[in-house]
């Protein structure tokens, strides 16, 4: 059990009265060292003192709860404001004081004057030093209002190391943060414009020949039962298309919503990648390449979802063979390491482009080669790939240079 702090901490008008009592305090103490004086006087000076201070105390309470700062029409005059008031009670204490010490009244009048001129250059030197404050919350202002109006580049320089120059950070921060969020915003606005184009074409496609193809198998024109067949496979080929691009679409759609659920259950790893890449056998023969796949020996059953990670593996391997040339190499490697499944699928492909590499698994990111759908141009595979990781609370990640890809999923294992 962790131990208990107390945390004590006085209000504010509080701290205001303990500081004057201990000034009176400290006061009275260097009026002893200093002069000495019979217990009588330092009695008597200390009364006059306490009643200057309770003075002082009470108007500067009264000014604290009437909200004198915040009435002020400006900052400017709110400085000025209490710094005539801390000289106005300067003059009360030293003149009251000096009124009980002096008895010669030219000396009590110079005294006076001396309080009047000193106040009034306090006065000066506040207006002085305020400006330079005010500056930098005009600057404040100003880069505020910038941002209202659109300009999110806008910055304000960072002076001092007071709360102003933490509130210009603060600032700085919150201005770079509204950058990047428009800037996100504006892509996934072009992206979004990108996708209805591209989901257009892809449906527009092989609903095209879907039509023409049943159009003329209704009109009589296919007379021999060869062509008639083969118009069938083409209609089944591109209804199958469009069944795949409907099921990315609806899948993204769950994974953008946080809604897919998973049905986690005890799977071998083994069977798994080996029932994949067998469905890949006729594609991959086609191509004259060599599909490979290695799972280590104790890797066992691992606790996923099977249809999803089929899903991945589909992805990546379809992926994989369709960016290889022919006679090439696609390898699937799985391994244990502690509490983690770790699958690697490589191939000796063209690689994806560096500057693909970083948006490879964002979603409706297009690269001129990226790697990103089996079955459209949607970009839908590898982000529908990472949600199902992700789901998984695992990591996807891709490694490619010219001649050599490999593409890794983790999946920690409890």
């Amino acid at each position: 059990m962790q131990p208990k702090t107390l945390s004590f901490q006085l209000s504010t008008p509080a701290r205001f009265i303990l500081a004057l009592l201990i000034i009176l305090t400290l006061a009275v103490i260097g009026f002893y060292i200093v002069f000495q004086p019979p217990f009588g006087e330092v009695w008597l000076i200390t009364g006059f003192l306490l009643i200057t201070t309770m003075i002082s105390a009470a108007a500067g309470y009264a000014a604290y709860r009437l909200g004198w700062m915040n009435r002020s029409p400006n900052i400017r005059t709110a400085f000025l404001g209490s710094y005539a008031l801390a000289s106005l009670l300067t003059f009360i204490n030293v003149w009251l004081t000096a009124r009980l010490m002096f008895t010669d009244q030219h000396d009590l009048l110079l005294g006076t004057v001396l309080l009047i001129f000193a106040g009034a250059i306090a006065m000066a030197l506040g207006y002085l030093l305020s400006s330079s404050f005010l500056d930098r919350i005009q600057s404040l202002d100003h880069a505020a209002k910038k941002i209202a109006s659109g300009n999110l580049s806008v910055r304000v320089p960072i002076e001092g190391r007071d709360e102003l120059a933490d509130l210009a950070r603060t600032f700085n921060d919150m201005a770079s943060q509204l950058e990047e969020t428009a800037k996100k915003r504006k892509e996934l606005e072009t992206l979004r414009k990108e996708l209805i184009a591209w989901i257009g074409h892809d449906l527009q496609t092989p609903l095209t020949s879907v039509s023409a193809i049943i159009e003329a198998l209704a009109d009589g024109m296919v007379q021999d039962r060869e062509t008639e067949q083969r118009y069938y496979k083409q209609a089944k080929k591109n209804i199958s298309a469009l069944s795949h691009l409907i099921d990315d679409m609806f899948q993204m759609a769950q994974i953008d919503a946080g809604g897919l659920e998973l049905n986690i259950e005890s799977v071998s790893i083994s069977d798994l990648i080996s029932d994949t890449l067998e469905s890949f056998t006729e594609l991959a023969k086609n191509k004259e390449i060599t599909l490979q796949g290695s799972v280590a020996p104790d890797l066992g059953e691992a606790q996923i979802d099977a249809q999803r990670i089929n899903r991945v593996l589909n992805n990546l391997i379809d992926n994989a063979i369709r960016h290889t040339p022919d006679y090439g190499l696609v390898e699937v490697r799985a391994n244990k390491f502690v509490q983690e499944i770790i699958v690697d699928v490589l191939d000796n492909g063209e690689g994806i482009p560096s500057e693909d590499l970083p948006h490879i698994f964002d979603l409706f990111y297009h690269g001129e080669l990226s790697r990103r759908s089996s079955t459209s141009g949607t970009g839908l595979g590898l982000a529908i790939s990472k949600g199902i990781i992700d789901a998984h609370g695992g990591e996807i990640m891709v490694h490619s240079q010219p001649g050599q890809t490999r593409f890794t999923f983790i999946i920690p294992q409890k």
